[in-house]
C-alpha cells in the first residue's frame, strides 16, 4: 500500500510519479494542441523529438533517485503523451483527487491506475463531473490550497482554461481545515506570453518562505497583493513575462534547501544559491516546448 501525505509544495520528497515520454505519439494535429506554445513549435517545425525527451526525464529522474526518492513511472500507452503527470491528480493530506481532465486526455488516467490501486481505497477522491481542476492550478503552502481559476464567460471556448470556480467550494468541503483560496489567471488560446497554463506557470513556493512569481499573470491585482503577502519582500522573486514563458517558475523542490531547476535560469539559480538552497540543474529545454517542465512532469505522492 503507498503511503500518501502532502501539506507543501517543499519538504523533503519522498516518493513521486514522474511522467514519461516512451512512444509519446510525436507532434499533434493542430486541432488536438491544448496549449498555444505546442501550436508556435508546430508550425515552427521545431517541436521536440521523442529521444531528447526521454533523456531529460531519465536526467531527472537520476537526480532524484540521488536523493533517495522513490519514483514510480506511468503504464506505458503507445501514441500518447504521459510526460505530464502532474495534472492527472493531486495529493492533498493523506487523499489522492482525480481530476476531471481535458477529454483528449483521458488515456493518461488509465495509465496511472495500477499505482491508484495501491492506493487505500478511502483515500480517492473523485470530484462531480462539472468541478474541472488540473494538479497545475493547486499548489499547497501549509494551511493554505491556492488554487488558479479561470471564471470568464468564454471559459468553455478556452482550451487554455483547465480549473473552474467550482472547484474551489469542492476542495473546501472534502479539505475544512484548510484555507482554499483562489487566484484569477490570465489566458490566451494562441499567444503563450499572454497564458498562464496553470497557476505553477505563474507561482512557486520553495524552501519555508521563498516564491517565484511572475505579476502579469494573475487578472485581481488584490489577489495578487494577497499572494505577495505571504513571503517576506526580500524573498519574492520577480520573473518577467519571457522567464514566464520560459517556465522559470516551474522549478521542483526535493527538500527545503534542494530545488531543480534549468541551468537556462541563470539568474534565478544564482539568486537560490545567494539564499542557501542547493540547486540542481537538469536541462528540460525540449519538454519546455509543451508548456510544462520539472514541476508538471511529477506527482508527488509523500513528502516528510
Amino acid at each position: 500500500m503507498i503511503r500518501l501525505n502532502l501539506h507543501n509544495e517543499t519538504s523533503r520528497l519522498k516518493q513521486v510519479i514522474l511522467g514519461i515520454a516512451k512512444q509519446f505519439g510525436g507532434p499533434p494535429a493542430l486541432e488536438e494542441v491544448y496549449d498555444p506554445k505546442s501550436r508556435k513549435y508546430i508550425l515552427e517545425d521545431n517541436y521536440p523529438v521523442e529521444p531528447d525527451l526521454v533523456d531529460e526525464l531519465a536526467a531527472f529522474e537520476s537526480v532524484l533517485k540521488k536523493y533517495d526518492v522513490h519514483v514510480l513511472r506511468p503504464e506505458n500507452i503507445p501514441d500518447c503523451n504521459q510526460i505530464y503527470a502532474r495534472d492527472i491528480g493531486f495529493v492533498i493530506e493523506d487523499k489522492f483527487v482525480q481530476s476531471n481532465i481535458l477529454p483528449l486526455r483521458e488515456k493518461e488516467q488509465l495509465a496511472l491506475k495500477p499505482i491508484y490501486n495501491q492506493f487505500a481505497k478511502d483515500t480517492v477522491i473523485k470530484l462531480p463531473q462539472d468541478v474541472h481542476v488540473e494538479g497545475g492550478d493547486v499548489l499547497l503552502h501549509n494551511q493554505y490550497i491556492l488554487v488558479g481559476i479561470c471564471t470568464r464567460p468564454d471559459y468553455a471556448d478556452l482550451i487554455t482554461a483547465r480549473t473552474n470556480i467550482k472547484a474551489l467550494k469542492a476542495l473546501q468541503d472534502v479539505f475544512p481545515n484548510k484555507k482554499v483560496v483562489g487566484l484569477e489567471l490570465k489566458k490566451s488560446n494562441t499567444n503563450p506570453f499572454e497564458n498562464a497554463l496553470h497557476l505553477d506557470c505563474a507561482f512557486q513556493p520553495v524552501g519555508n518562505d521563498c516564491a517565484i512569481i511572475h505579476r502579469e499573470s494573475y487578472v485581481n491585482s488584490d489577489e495578487l497583493a494577497w499572494l505577495v503577502r505571504l513571503f517576506p519582500v526580500d524573498n519574492i522573486f520577480y520573473i518577467s513575462d519571457q522567464e514566464m514563458y520560459d517556465m522559470m517558475s516551474n522549478v521542483f523542490s526535493i527538500a527545503p534547501d534542494v530545488v531543480v531547476s534549468d541551468p537556462y535560469f541563470s539568474r534565478l539559480n544564482q539568486w537560490l544559491r545567494s539564499k542557501g538552497f542547493t540547486v540542481e540543474e537538469v536541462s528540460f529545454r525540449e519538454i519546455a516546448k509543451q508548456e510544462g517542465l520539472f514541476r508538471c512532469t511529477t506527482l508527488p505522492l509523500e513528502r516528510e
